[in-house]
């Protein structure tokens, strides 16, 4: 990287990037700036050197355009100056302006390859940018010259859970923190290892001595407040969310905290307030998030719509998409026959989507990062000059205020009528039994995912039994779960001619056909209940949409079963079985 480069790559005042969930990321870039400020006393007299103390009198003072500026005239004068690209790229860090940071970081770290520090801090930086793999590469080789290095064996230490890896984190983790029982930071990110693994009852426990060590200490409180939450208490997590808000100053902490609470005061039933949070996803320090690029006004809840044109996208996962998608009739209605929609979905979801909605314009979405940035744009709107714009998720703030406001309506979108015929001839020639479609996880389970689905052996006594013809409606590959059944005495049809992945609006239609759906909230799920099939529906503790309700009122035919906390899976999947086997 040279000077130039770094001077272009990112003007004082842009805006800065998104980083990834990191809540338990130690190390602060600025925390070495005194230490850095004294080596300058070791540089040669040289043209740079008054820019470079400029520089770190403006950091001292927390000014870092101002220090970033200067650091930038000294690099100028002297590219080869190792203790200045540390410095910009602490300058760069402390902006939020990752990918230059880390360029300037990488220039140290190759004009001195001796300052094993350099090593950490890219560590770090890797991680909040999501490269974890890369990140888990320099931690490794700090940790080699500096064994028990608390940071670095925390920040490792959340890679490794991260991905899954919760034993080598445990392992990591519990000789540093025998060593030193005072490190609040070591509890607190053993706390979460466990959590994520589904031992919350014992995460409970790490965080509660963080808190006894600190009681001010945000990060553990916040974790808290997910424990209890995943442990069927969401009054007692709001509290905690709420203080440890009140805690901390990080943007992009705050940001994660906010989303949380949105989802906790949703589960609640407070609509009006957690929706209100929910517009922090858009916070430029929030997790992922996204930009879209349109040139029209954003539409907010007051803003008058009838007559209007408007631009709504979808956003989230595809679940999200079509469960938000409740409110759209109701928009419809709103705009009056002049009005003009243009609905930006999934590419898979857009038949399905034109078909319910004809009077309005569908369109795939693309999403794509730029800068590390996540954007969204809408291809197939061209040169279409609308009004406004609205992401689907915030017309829940106008339409659904409270839980009295979702419509007892049958469905929302209309699935293919002439295939919805086709798969009720197919599932007739199984025979005359009841026709149950079944799911049992997502397509991602990665990290913390999988702590959301039951285990499939607890499912065979469901499929077993007698008087119901189960269908698989589980995308993906399924082979081994379908071979174990089947070993089992027990027959599952798998229809062919569809791929239940890709082609959503024909199982959309093979779900209608059904004579029930069964399975926890994921995609499948939900087009199924959104084209008004019967469904029993799993849920767990934390399941926002049931918004306070012992239903799902955006389908209001569901009925759920709910776990009660996470870890419920024998109890919730035996009632599960109970049921089945009464009449349908």
């Amino acid at each position: 990287m040279t000077a130039r480069a770094a001077s272009t790559a990112a003007q004082p005042g842009a805006a800065p990037l998104p980083v990834r969930p990191a809540d338990q990321l130690a190390g602060d870039a600025a925390s070495g700036v005194q230490r850095l400020a004294a080596a300058m006393a070791e540089l040669k007299l040289s043209a740079a050197v008054p820019w470079l103390q400029a520089g770190v009198a403006a950091m001292m003072e927390q000014d870092w355009i101002a220090g970033g500026d200067h650091i930038l005239k000294a690099l100028e004068l002297d590219e080869r100056n190792a203790l200045g690209w540390r410095l910009l790229a602490i300058c760069r860090e402390k902006l939020e302006h990752f990918p230059t940071a880390f360029e300037a970081y990488e220039t140290a770290l190759r004009l001195s390859p001796d300052q094993a520090e350099l090593a950490n801090d890219l560590g770090r930086l890797a991680q909040r940018l999501g490269h974890l793999d890369i990140a888990e590469k320099f931690y490794h080789a700090f940790l080699v010259r500096n064994p028990g290095h608390i940071e670095a064996v925390n920040n490792l230490a959340c890679i490794l859970r991260d991905v899954g890896r919760y034993q080598e984190a445990i392992g990591l983790l519990q000789p540093v923190l025998m060593a030193h029982p005072e490190e609040i930071l070591l509890w607190n990110t053993l706390g979460t290892v466990l959590s994520e693994q589904s031992d919350v009852d014992q995460s409970f426990v790490f965080f509660e001595e963080a808190l006894r060590l600190d009681p001010t200490f945000a990060k553990a409180r916040y974790n808290r407040g997910n424990a209890r939450m995943s442990l069927g208490d969401p009054q007692g997590a709001l509290a905690d969310i709420n203080e440890a808000l009140e805690g901390t100053t990080s943007g992009f902490e705050r940001a994660m905290m906010t989303m949380s609470r949105a989802t906790v005061r949703m589960a609640l039933g407070d609509l009006a307030g957690g929706f209100e949070d929910y517009e922090e996803r858009f916070s430029p320090h929030s997790t992922d998030a996204v930009r879209f690029v349109t040139d029209a006004k954003r539409w907010h809840a007051d803003t008058p719509i009838e007559g209007r044109s408007l631009l709504v996208v979808a956003e989230q996962g595809l679940g999200d998409e079509v469960l938000f998608a409740n409110v759209l009739p109701d928009l419809v209605e709103a705009m009056g026959p002049d009005g003009k929609l243009y609905l930006a979905v999934e590419r898979r979801l857009v038949p399905l989507f034109q078909r319910s909605f004809p009077t309005a314009t569908v369109g795939a979405h693309r999403t794509f990062k730029l800068n590390g940035h996540q954007m969204r744009t809408m291809p197939f709107m061209d040169e279409t000059e609308v009004e406004f714009w609205a992401p689907i998720a915030s017309l829940f703030k106008r339409f659904r205020p409270d839980v009295a406001s979702f419509p007892k309506r049958e469905r929302f979108l209309t699935p293919d009528p002439e295939r919805v015929a086709h798969w009720k001839a197919r599932l007739a020639e199984l025979g005359p039994e009841p026709k149950v479609g079944v799911l049992w996880k997502s397509l991602n389970l990665d990290g913390t995912r999988g702590r959301y689905f039951s285990p499939f052996d607890l499912w065979k006594p469901v499929l077993a039994t007698p008087g119901r013809r189960f269908v698989n409606l589980q995308y993906g590959d399924v082979s081994r779960e379908l071979a174990e059944v089947e070993a089992a005495g027990i027959a599952v049809w798998n229809p062919d001619g569809v791929d239940l992945k890709q082609d959503l609006d024909d199982v959309a239609a093979l779900s209608a056909a059904l004579d029930l759906v069964v399975g926890p909230a994921n995609a499948t799920t939900n087009i199924a209940a959104a084209v008004g099939a019967p469904l029993w529906l799993i849920t767990t503790p934390d399941a926002w949409p049931r918004f306070g309700t012992s239903g799902y009122p955006c389908y209001p035919q569901a009925r759920c079963f709910h776990t009660g906390r996470f870890n419920g899976w024998e109890d919730v999947m035996g009632r599960l079985a109970d049921a089945m086997a009464e009449p349908l």
